[in-house]
């Protein structure tokens, strides 16, 4: 953790307006991966190409961004996040300007994995916010940047489309590319160095620094249990999602526009998480994490009556997004009171177990609709979330510095092991 008071707030920024500052960062930077999804169509007519050749970028730009998460972002814990911020921002806009000028829609999908690739600046944004704010409301803080995340993945869509129509698909990874650079100068200017926490941090070798992300979930029980349970909670996320689709275009016989607008229910999510933060600060984290993963499994009792009324898979939807978005805070603000050492690789565990699980809901969301249909995959949903909630209760038996259990800290020199 930045010990200096003054050297972690930097001239003239105080901690609430770096927080500020980097939920900005996290919602331009989200934003830039979920960009391609509404322009396929008319990329796939000026490239002279089926549509569904285009259903490769989006796809590449997630598998880019899973392994920019796992490759990437443990770096935050042995380099200066400043200077690491810094050069994704300017590389993943070289990777939009490729975007913008690819010739042929095989150079398009090789530049969508680039900027995934390059996009996990919000991972490291996170814990730079807690690091900045001197670790103290870390709950409050992430549910912050989380807001910003979550604004970006909803404004993308709206901001990609309207452009788009106006201006032509290239425009928008044009434009894009500019609001990175831009960003990356405010960025430069603004954010104080934010070296690693720990001085013994920047001689760890590359290999060493990714080999202790699987050795840090093996060998404590606390990181199993909060990783684990965010990856069932996943689970039950990723069911319902891809579920929505069939239920409201097969069984309401709605169009895609109808199915689009589901996903503003997010706004709910992001409205929740920095209250779920607060509440996670003022009554104890371990509470926040089975209060949040109790109202996911609520919201399958109210989305189970979702298969034959509307009005009850609307509400199902809003409650649902309200606690997974909420257990995302509240789970990394857990993690964030572990050593600060280790806070990238936190993440990077975190967010690994997490997209897992959604991409194992995905799986057994669409296999239980198709065997089953909405009772089966309520069922599913209830069952992940059950098993989360059982998990995240299980006894502490290892470090862990969060809420109010008085636990020394897991510590990257424990981590780190031998070497």
């Amino acid at each position: 953790m930045i010990e200096n008071d003054r050297e972690a707030r930097g001239p003239g920024l105080p901690p609430r307006r770096a927080t500020a500052l980097l939920a900005a960062t996290s919602a331009l930077t989200a934003a830039n991966i979920y960009l391609g999804q509404p322009l396929l169509g008319s990329a796939a007519a000026a490239l002279h190409v089926p549509p569904a050749t285009l259903g490769a970028v989006p796809t590449a730009t997630q598998i880019g961004y899973a392994t920019g998460i796992a490759l990437i972002v443990p770096l935050g814990d042995s380099r200066d996040r400043r200077r690491l911020i810094l050069g994704l921002c300017a590389a993943s806009a070289c990777a939009l300007a490729a975007s913008a000028l690819a010739p042929t829609a095989g150079l398009l999908v090789v530049a969508a994995f680039a900027l995934g690739l390059l996009s996990p600046v919000p991972q490291l944004v996170a814990p730079l916010a807690v690091a900045l704010a001197g670790g103290r409301h870390p709950g409050r803080t992430v549910g912050t940047v989380q807001v910003g995340l979550l604004v970006g993945v909803l404004a993308s869509r709206t901001y990609s489309g309207a452009l788009a129509e106006w201006a032509g698909w290239r425009a928008v990874f044009g434009c894009s590319c500019v609001l990175t650079l831009l960003l990356t100068l405010v960025l430069r200017r603004a954010l104080p160095a934010a070296p690693p926490a720990s001085p013994a941090a920047r001689s760890t070798p590359y290999r060493e620094l990714l080999a202790s992300v699987p050795r840090l979930f093996a060998t404590h029980p606390a990181v199993r249990r909060i990783t684990v349970s965010g990856g069932l909670v996943g689970v039950s996320f990723g069911a319902f999602w891809t579920a929505l689709t069939f239920v409201l275009e097969q069984r309401y016989h709605y169009g895609s526009t109808v199915v689009g607008l589901f996903g503003l229910v997010a706004v709910a999510g992001a409205l929740a998480s920095t209250a779920a933060g607060r509440l996670a600060d003022r009554f104890g984290r371990r509470r926040a994490v089975l209060a949040s993963i109790a109202v996911t499994a609520a919201a399958w009792a109210l989305l189970l009556p979702g298969g034959s009324g509307i009005l009850w898979l609307t509400v199902g939807v809003v409650v649902l997004d309200v606690g997974t978005w909420g257990n995302q805070v509240v789970c990394q603000g857990v993690l964030f009171t572990l050593d600060p050492a280790l806070h990238s690789r936190l993440n990077t565990c975190w967010f690994t177990l997490r997209l897992l699980g959604i991409a194992l809901g995905s799986l057994v969301g669409s296999f239980a609709w198709a065997h089953g249909g909405w009772p089966t995959v309520a069922a599913v949903g209830a069952v992940a979330s059950l098993a989360a909630l059982l998990v995240a209760g299980l006894p502490e038996r290892t470090g862990l510095a969060a809420g109010r259990s008085g636990a020394a800290p897991v510590t990257g020199r424990q981590v780190a092991g031998r070497r």
